[in-house]
């Protein structure tokens, strides 16, 4: 993988992961993860700051997100930020950011 866009994030899914399957046989997974971040603001009060980035996945990577990855699980991934555009039911242009997993680290015990 290059180190021109590479992302490595560690995190808990807040939702259960959405499978769409292929005619050819393929699968994508779609996930949202949870990220915290800790810091002192210039008040000095501990702040907690929660960030969700969009997962997707396919093939095996996906597979494995399937089977193995429920909500709430802490999962460790690694992989590209890709952007991509739809147009919405009301066909206004929508903007998404995503991150396509390569790679998929499962941590804690859930």
């Amino acid at each position: 993988m290059s180190l021109r866009n590479k992302v490595t994030l560690i995190g808990f899914t807040g939702k259960e992961v959405e499978t769409v399957n292929f005619e050819n046989g393929g699968m994508k997974i779609s996930v949202s993860l949870a990220t915290n971040d800790h810091y002192t603001n210039a008040k000095g009060e501990k702040v907690e700051e929660t960030q969700w980035h969009n997962l997707v996945a396919f093939g095996k990577t996906a597979e494995i997100f399937q089977k193995y990855v429920p909500k709430g699980k802490e999962i460790a991934v690694e992989g590209k930020l890709t952007y991509r555009s739809y147009d919405d039911k009301d066909g206004v242009k929508r903007y998404i950011t995503e991150i396509r997993v390569d790679e998929l680290m499962l941590l804690g015990s859930k």
